[in-house]
């Protein structure tokens, strides 16, 4: 702004830093109830999620999963070949997906709800205001929902050699000849996984174990299914430095492969994020943060009670559908007053490999360690279901566990289409329903879904055919 100049001051009231999932929901829902909101993003509309995450990745994997028709029709009769991948046509595919929703997160949007956005960096420069783009916006209520980004673990020549993060390997124009990914958890496996099916070698490197947050009975199936397509898996390895020579990529491991150097063509880290907020001057705010975010109590308030702080940022559980929950508990708190709280019990997360890992709720490691020895575990294969059978997809098993109550704790799956299957569990997690629920209902046949009826109905076999309860038939059959 030049000197002498008056910024022009917004009341409005709320004012939303962040137009990613979280950010977008708040503003929209509290535009249509008839409150005054601002809208201020830097960056593009849609935030990671749309531009950089969910949709990109997704629209890769569905690429990856077409090419890999190919190689397994065998199975089913069908001459099997390898695919040819374009990879300037597979590069406008993932644009084209993320074209096609893009309007539904635009300016023209927000704008013809009501919304005022502001293309520009956000700061605090009171506990009531912020200045964006030359001007200053005071707000009842501000809501900072500005995500994440990739971190980069301190690596030796890291920095030198270059890399790619999810923030730039959708954009790659050529087909990677060798990529090596930093990082086994679910970003890292699922492009592992995806660039492996679209023809190129890849080395998968992970400091501890990969996927160690899942259940490691359901994570085993997954990485079975890595290691047979041809990802190379290298668990408990650190890496010691990295170079690049003569445009190939050199890392140096150590732990269980000391003295061994992985060479390749790419290099994806996918080993973390951390929260933007380096430009939000929260400190002019009294707004209290730390490495992992902005701190905030169970109705998602920070330190200063104007401000909201929701997804990413807010330090917890870095997921899209977390940001949207975050945004629905703020809304009620900031516009209804309503003692709105967050609770995770019930939160549903999914890994998009192939097969897919869905989780809620409770793992039997941490049931065991909350409830004891009256856990109960029950697990029903794949296998034996006969829709996967039909398609040939019989890699996987539901894992449920349930208290001495038959009270349902959680629910892991592995296996094809494994996050449309934990709907179910999700519900009877969250409303603390019984077993007898699931095992009660009917599901069509022959549907994947009928895995849930099966490990519900499980619960009931030993009391169902023991030497009592075949007692008490025959005692029924002699009355006539």
């Amino acid at each position: 702004m030049a000197p002498g100049m008056v910024a022009e001051v917004i009341e409005t009231d709320i004012c939303v830093i962040g137009a990613g999932s979280g950010g977008l929901s708040v503003a929209a829902g509290a535009a249509q109830l008839g409150a005054r909101v601002v809208l201020v993003e830097r960056g593009a509309m849609g935030g990671d999620c749309l531009n950089y995450g969910c949709v990109p990745s997704k629209s890769l994997i569905a690429a990856a999963a077409a090419a890999q028709t190919f190689r397994g029709a065998g199975r089913f009769g069908i001459a099997a070949a390898e695919p040819a991948v374009d990879p300037l046509a597979l590069r406008e595919h993932v644009r084209g997906v993320v074209a096609a929703i893009a309007p539904h997160d635009s300016i023209e949007r927000f704008e013809g709800l009501g919304v005022r956005v502001i293309r520009a960096e956000a700061r605090f420069t009171g506990p009531a205001e912020i200045e964006a783009g030359g001007m200053r916006v005071r707000a009842r209520r501000f809501v900072v929902a500005t995500g994440s980004r990739p971190s980069a673990p301190p690596i030796p020549g890291l920095a030198e050699a270059g890399y790619l993060t999810n923030e730039t390997i959708f954009e790659l124009a050529e087909r990677p000849e060798h990529l090596i990914v930093v990082g086994g958890g679910p970003i890292g496996c699922e492009l592992a996984q995806a660039h492996r099916r679209l023809g190129a070698r890849v080395t998968l490197l992970e400091a501890f174990a990969i996927l160690g947050k899942d259940d490691p009975e359901v994570t085993a199936v997954a990485k079975a299914r890595l290691a047979a397509e041809g990802v190379a898996l290298r668990e408990g390895v650190a890496i010691e430095a990295i170079e690049r020579r003569d445009g190939r990529v050199l890392v140096r491991l150590g732990g269980a492969g000391a003295g061994e150097v992985v060479e390749g063509s790419h290099l994806l880290v996918a080993a973390g994020r951390r929260p933007n907020v380096e430009a939000l001057n929260l400190q002019a705010a009294g707004i209290a943060f730390s490495p992992k975010g902005i701190e905030v109590d169970a109705g998602l308030r920070s330190s200063n009670r104007r401000v909201f702080a929701i997804g990413d940022v807010a330090g917890g559980y870095q997921f899209t559908h977390v940001a949207g929950y975050h945004a629905g508990i703020v809304i009620r708190r900031a516009l209804f007053r309503l003692p709105a709280r967050v609770d995770t019990r019930a939160l549903p997360w999914v890994t998009y490999t192939d097969p897919e890992i869905a989780h809620v709720g409770l793992t039997e490691a941490q049931a065991r360690e909350r409830h004891g020895a009256a856990v109960r575990a029950l697990t029903w294969p794949f296998a034996e279901n006969d829709r996967a059978q039909a398609e040939r997809e019989t890699e996987g098993l539901i894992k449920v566990v349930v208290d001495r109550r038959g009270r349902v704790l959680g629910a892991s799956i592995v296996g094809s289409r494994a996050g449309e299957l934990i709907g179910p569990w999700v519900l009877a997690v969250g409303q603390r329903l019984k077993i007898g629920a699931l095992a009660n209902a009917i599901f069509p046949y022959p549907t994947l879904s009928e895995v849930s009826k099966r490990v519900a109905g499980s619960y009931y076999t030993p009391k169902l055919f023991s030497g009592r309860t075949r007692t008490l038939v025959r005692w029924l059959l002699r009355l006539g």
